[in-house]
C-alpha cells in the first residue's frame, strides 16, 4: 500500500477519549473539527510561528469556510494521524485540505477542506498575512511544486 500521507504532509497524532464519543463509543462529528484545529495549530506552532507574538500584535484567525466528508466513523480508543496540507493562498486567507486516518491501517476517516482567514483581534475586520506565514505557505507550495514535478 502507498502512504496516503506523503513525505510533506504535517500529521498530528490523536487517540480518541471517551470524552469525544457519544454512548455508543463512536466520535461525535463535531470532535473532528477539534482534531483538525489542533493540527493546523501545531503545524503552524512547527514551522515557528508565534501564535501567542500574533495575538499581542492584533492578529488572529478563523474558520471562514468548511467542507467535510465524513467516510467512516472513529471509535474509542482508536489512534488516528490527523494532516493539516496548505494547499492554496490569498491576501488574507489560507487553504488547508485536512484528513483523519486510522493509525493501524491508515484507512480514511473523514476528508475536509479549510479555509482560514486571518482577521484583526480587535474588529474581526481581514487583514494581510503576516510576512512570515506567507513566506512559510510560498515555500510549502514551491516544495511542493518541485516534488510534483520530480515524480512526472
Amino acid at each position: 500500500m502507498t502512504d496516503p500521507l506523503g513525505p510533506s504532509v504535517f500529521t498530528l497524532p490523536v487517540r480518541v477519549y471517551i470524552e469525544d464519543t457519544d454512548a455508543g463509543g463512536v466520535v461525535f462529528h463535531a470532535k473532528y473539527l477539534h482534531y483538525m484545529e489542533r493540527a493546523r495549530t501545531e503545524w503552524v506552532r512547527h514551522c515557528g510561528v508565534q501564535l501567542r507574538a500574533g495575538l499581542e500584535s492584533n492578529i488572529s484567525y478563523v474558520v471562514q469556510t468548511l467542507s467535510i466528508h465524513y467516510a467512516v466513523p472513529a471509535r474509542l480508543d482508536d489512534e488516528l494521524l490527523v494532516t493539516a496540507e496548505p494547499t492554496a493562498m490569498g491576501r488574507v486567507w489560507m487553504n488547508f485540505r485536512q484528513r483523519v486516518l486510522r493509525k493501524d491501517d491508515k484507512r480514511l476517516l473523514a476528508d475536509a477542506d479549510v479555509r482560514v482567514a486571518c482577521v484583526a483581534l480587535d474588529s474581526a475586520r481581514p487583514r494581510r498575512l503576516p510576512d512570515n506565514l506567507r513566506e512559510l505557505l510560498e515555500q510549502h507550495r514551491a516544495a511542493n511544486t518541485n516534488t510534483d514535478s520530480s515524480q512526472e
